[in-house]
This record gives C-alpha cells, sequence and structure tokens, in this order.
C-alpha cells in the first residue's frame, strides 16, 4: 500500500511533498510548516495509491480558499506530472496539458514559480497559451486595479515594489499643548512676566505661542489568518514603506493571538523584515480570533501607542469564530481610545457584498471608514485619505448597515 510505502521508504515521497509545498508558496499560496507536516500525516493516514485520491488529500491541506483551486490545480499537474516519467510514483496516465490553460494567471504564476532558482525540476512548459493583447489599457493600469490574490509571481514583485515605492502625505494635526513662536494671536504671558523680571518690571515685550502640531501615529492590526495570506503580505510592505516616512508606525498582526511584529519591520531590507516578521508569528495561515487579539491589544498596547491622535488601521475580512458579545465589546473601546479607525477589508472586492455576516455586522458601528485594500488602487486611495482631514461622511460604514437591513 501507498502508506506503507510512505511511512517505511527512505523519504523520497515526503521529500517531495516539501519541495511541491514550496512550489505552492512561491505561487503565492499561503503554505507554512505545519500545513507540509499535516500533508505527510495526510498521506500516510489516507494510504492512498491513486493519482486523483493523493490530488484531494493534497488539496483539502494546501488549498483553504476557493480562490486557491486553479492555482494549486496548475501546480499539482505541472509537479507530479514531471515526476511521473522519472520516479513512476503512478500508473496512471499524464493530465492533458491543455488544462493548464484554463486559467492563464494562475497557471503562469506556477510556470514561473517552478523557474525560481531554487525549484528542483525542469518542466517542459506549455507553448500553445494564447493572450489577446489587443487591449487599449497599459500595462500599468491593469496591475493597478489587478486583484492580488490574481497576480502572476512577477506582477506580486512589481506590486511590492510599487507598494515599497508608494509616498505619504505628511499630515499634521494640532495637539492640546503649545510651542514658542515669533509671532500669532496668543500671547505666553507666563514667559512675558518671567523675562520683565530683568528690567524689574519696566519693559515688557510681547511673547506668542502657538499649538504644536504633530504628524499622527499609525497603529496597524493585520490579520494574518488563512483567508487573508496574500494581502496580509502586500500590506506588511506597506507598512515596512511607512516606517522610513516621520511617522511612528506600530504594526502588530493576529490570527488566534496577537504579535508585535514593529521592531522587525525596522531592517532597511524589505525581505529581511518580512522574514523577521514571519520568524515572530507562530499563528500564520491559521484561525481568526478577532476579539480575542483586540482584547489582549486593548490590555496591553492601547495605552502605549494610542496617543498623539493616533490612527488604527484594522486589517481582516471579518470573518470571526469568537461571540460577537466579546467583539462588540472591543471595537468600542478601540474606536474609543484613538482618533479614527479604519476598517480595511479585502472582501469589498467583489461589487456583490453585503454586511450579512455576523462578525462584519457587528464591528461596523464602531468604525470611522470602511474601505476596500485588495489593489494597487486600493492602497494608493488609502494614502489619500491618511493625508486628507477626518472625514467621518467618506466610505460610512452606516451605509453597508442600511443596504443590509
Amino acid at each position: 500500500m501507498m502508506s506503507a510505502r510512505v511511512a517505511t521508504g527512505s523519504g523520497h515521497f515526503a521529500d517531495n511533498i516539501v519541495h511541491f509545498a514550496r512550489l505552492l508558496r512561491r505561487a503565492g499560496l499561503p503554505v507554512g510548516p505545519s500545513r507540509v507536516v499535516d500533508a505527510v500525516r495526510a498521506v500516510e493516514v489516507s494510504g492512498t495509491d491513486r493519482r486523483d485520491d493523493l490530488y484531494w488529500v493534497l488539496h483539502s491541506v494546501f488549498a483553504s480558499r476557493s480562490d486557491h483551486h486553479a492555482v494549486f490545480k496548475a501546480a499539482f499537474e505541472l509537479f507530479w506530472r514531471s515526476r511521473e516519467s522519472s520516479s513512476n510514483l503512478w500508473g496512471g496516465s499524464k493530465a492533458d496539458a491543455q488544462a493548464l490553460s484554463q486559467d492563464v494567471a494562475a497557471t503562469t504564476r506556477v510556470a514561473q514559480a517552478m523557474m525560481h532558482p531554487g525549484a528542483h525540476s525542469e518542466v517542459e512548459l506549455p507553448v500553445d497559451v494564447e493572450l489577446d493583447l489587443a487591449e487599449t489599457v497599459s500595462r500599468e493600469e491593469v496591475l493597478a486595479t489587478k486583484d492580488f490574490a490574481q497576480m502572476t509571481a512577477n506582477e506580486l514583485a512589481e506590486a511590492k515594489r510599487a507598494v515599497s515605492d508608494m509616498v505619504l502625505p505628511v499630515a499634521r494635526v494640532k495637539t492640546r499643548r503649545f510651542r514658542n513662536s515669533h509671532s500669532g494671536s496668543r500671547l505666553d504671558m507666563r514667559r512675558m512676566m518671567r523675562a520683565s523680571l530683568a528690567t524689574g518690571g519696566e519693559w515688557v515685550s510681547p511673547v506668542f505661542q502657538q499649538r504644536r502640531e504633530i504628524v499622527p501615529p499609525i497603529v496597524a492590526l493585520c490579520d494574518v489568518s488563512g483567508s487573508m495570506g496574500q494581502y496580509s503580505r502586500l500590506f506588511l510592505h506597506f507598512l515596512h514603506a511607512l516606517g522610513d516616512s516621520q511617522r511612528r508606525v506600530d504594526s502588530f498582526v493576529f490570527g488566534t493571538r496577537l504579535t508585535n511584529i514593529s521592531r522587525a519591520l525596522l531592517h532597511k531590507d524589505p525581505d529581511e523584515a518580512l522574514e523577521a516578521s514571519g520568524a515572530l508569528v507562530s499563528d500564520w495561515s491559521g484561525g481568526t480570533r478577532i476579539a480575542t487579539a483586540l482584547h489582549e491589544f486593548n490590555r496591553h498596547w492601547s495605552r502605549r501607542v494610542l496617543g498623539q491622535g493616533a490612527i488604527v488601521l484594522l486589517i481582516t475580512d471579518g470573518l470571526e469564530r469568537d461571540s460577537d458579545e466579546d467583539l462588540g465589546f472591543e471595537m468600542q473601546r478601540l474606536q474609543k481610545s484613538c482618533r479614527q479607525l479604519i476598517w480595511l477589508n479585502p472582501l469589498l472586492r467583489f461589487d456583490g457584498f453585503e454586511a450579512k455576516a455576523s462578525g462584519v455586522r457587528t464591528m461596523l458601528p464602531f468604525v470611522d471608514q470602511f474601505r476596500p485594500i485588495h489593489s494597487l488602487n486600493a492602497v494608493s486611495d488609502l494614502c489619500h485619505c491618511l493625508s486628507q482631514p477626518l472625514a467621518r461622511t467618506e466610505n460610512n460604514p452606516k451605509l453597508w448597515l442600511e443596504q443590509a437591513a
């Protein structure tokens, strides 16, 4: 049986699964070490010796979302087909290469991942895929509007560079404190009286003051669960770019627990920063417990990082496992602690999105703005939003509640 070969063999089959997982990761799927271990154990338990059975066993572990299906299918056909002739693991016939052309974006992404320097095989790619390039829109415009989850490997690299190059305008806000000024409409009586002591009170020179202006800090709470993988990675590149600006940026990620990655993102190189951040997070591409993460943030971190009119960016799809009562309380507490709470939800990329999920309806009343975060245009609109005065009428979340009522 297959299970006996996997369990007692030389480990060649398990190594193939590891290489296959690396291919999926390079193609953009959120595949971590825990899923690789689960995949090997699943194949051992299933005891499958048929190609179709292996396909669905690995699919159940690696493809956690519907939009992962096309990439997984193309990767499976390309990867395991190249090993049929060499190791003769399967007795069935080869899959038709024409199936790889059904989703051009997925096929291209997997093909580029296979040609990665770290790939362990050379695969003859299908050459009969024809693209209709009779478009009037430039490549830059197409890339700006394309969903991150549908991008090829090269497009993802271009998107990361574009996000890193985005410049966030510096928007200053006035505080309650004052600073010295050479002119103005407000007199600093204390300094005037102190300065008059030098002349015995015979001469009093006017001394002015004005409100101090600061750049409000940004606090990001980023969901890194399985349903948010591709969007979270791109947004972390954006947060890394923000760290080079004049703003103070505090970054947190959460799945089933909260992790502070602010120091890890201080690395100058974005790849090193993302690698250091990933090493700190133990629940990447896992489940989601928004209420638990917000409770930990409100209890241990809010007083440290939410001063000086901080703006909170909450990046999540709102698919919650905790109770709505706890979630509503923590959201209300978070909103009262910050100057502005902006919810960035990739589900807004769907034209037919409605706020019907219980978690989404619980969170919306405590949000100042409700925005998409699925493309470069969405990130650019966010930059424009952060550079403007507080406007609660734009992207009003109450409109979504009224539509779903």
